[in-house]
C-alpha cells in the first residue's frame, strides 16, 4: 500500500512539473520527453525510411507535394510570428516527398519531416485537397501530438506498475484480472480518445493553416468526403478507434470553416 501511495505522489510531481503550453491549442500538455531528445531520433528514422522505400522526385505530382507543402509551412510561421511566437520552429528541419506506394496514408514527424504516399493522390484530387491532408499533417507535428502520445504510454506503463504494487499481495489471478482490467480502461477510456482529441485538434489547426495558405477550407470537407466514400463500411465503431468517426470529423469541419476564413483574412486571405 505504501509503494502504492508513494507511486501516486510521484506521479502528480511528474505531471505537475512535465507540462508545456502549445500555441496552437493553447493548452498544456504532457512533455515528459523533450524534443531535443525527439527530433534528432525522427530525423535518424525519417533518412532510414526514405533510403528503404521508393522515392518519387522530378515529377508534377512530386513537385506538387513540396509546393504545398512549403506553403503550409509559411503558413504556420505567419501565424505564429504574428501572434509572438518568433523562432518556436527554429530546430525544424523541413522535408516533403512523395513515396511511390498503394497506401492511402500521409504523415509528419515531429520537426517536420513530411511523406505522402502516391496511393493517396487520387484522392486528394488537386492542390487544396492535398493542402487539407498535409494542413492536418503538419499540425500533428506542430501540436507536439507524438510527443504527448509518448508521455501518455509512459504514464501508462508507470500506471501498471502501481497496479503491480497494489496487488503485489493478491493471487496470481487476482492481479492478472487487475492488470487487464486497467489495459482495458485506459485504452478505451484513456488514450483512444486522448488520440481522437489529437485528430480533432489536427483537423481544426489544419484549416486554419490551408486558409492563411490561401487554400478555400471548404474544399476540406470535399476532400474527408471522398475519403469517407472510398474507406466506407471499414471503419470500427469511434470509441474503439484512434480516430473520430467520417460523419463526426466532416460535421466539425463544417463548423469550423468560419472560423478558418476569419483567421485568414487577419493576414489578407479572403474567400467568396
Amino acid at each position: 500500500m505504501k509503494k502504492g501511495i508513494l507511486l501516486c505522489v510521484s506521479l502528480a510531481v511528474l505531471l505537475v512539473f512535465s507540462c508545456a503550453k502549445n500555441p496552437f491549442t493553447g493548452k498544456n500538455t504532457l512533455a515528459l520527453v523533450p524534443n531535443s531528445e525527439i527530433l534528432p531520433s525522427a530525423f535518424a528514422q525519417y533518412g532510414t525510411f526514405l533510403k528503404e522505400n521508393k522515392v518519387i522526385s522530378g515529377t508534377s505530382d512530386a513537385n506538387k507535394v513540396v509546393t504545398v507543402g512549403t506553403k503550409i509551412k509559411n503558413a504556420a510561421e505567419k501565424w505564429l510570428n504574428a501572434n509572438g511566437y518568433q523562432g518556436y520552429l527554429k530546430d525544424y528541419k523541413w522535408e516533403y516527398n512523395l513515396v511511390d506506394s498503394k497506401e492511402v496514408n500521409a504523415w509528419c514527424m515531429p520537426g517536420g519531416k513530411i511523406v505522402v504516399y502516391s496511393g493517396i493522390l487520387p484522392i486528394t484530387k488537386d492542390d487544396a485537397g492535398l493542402a487539407t491532408v498535409l494542413g492536418h499533417e503538419v499540425s500533428h507535428a506542430l501540436a507536439n501530438h507524438g510527443q504527448q502520445r509518448m508521455s501518455a504510454g509512459m504514464l501508462q506503463q508507470l500506471g501498471a506498475v502501481g497496479v503491480v504494487a497494489a496487488t503485489g499481495n493478491k493471487s496470481a489471478e487476482t492481479q492478472q484480472i487487475a492488470m487487464t482490467a486497467y489495459g482495458a480502461t485506459t485504452e478505451i477510456g484513456g488514450m483512444l480518445p486522448f488520440s481522437r482529441s489529437h485528430e480533432s485538434e489536427a483537423d481544426q489547426i489544419g484549416l486554419t493553416l490551408m486558409a492563411i495558405a490561401g487554400y478555400n477550407p471548404e474544399e476540406a470537407v470535399v476532400f474527408w468526403s471522398r475519403m469517407s466514400a472510398v474507406s466506407a463500411g471499414k471503419a470500427p465503431p469511434e470509441f474503439m478507434s484512434t480516430h473520430p468517426s467520417d460523419a463526426t470529423r466532416i460535421a466539425n469541419l463544417k463548423r469550423l470553416v468560419p472560423v478558418a476564413k476569419a483567421e485568414a483574412a487577419k493576414f489578407g486571405v479572403y474567400f467568396k
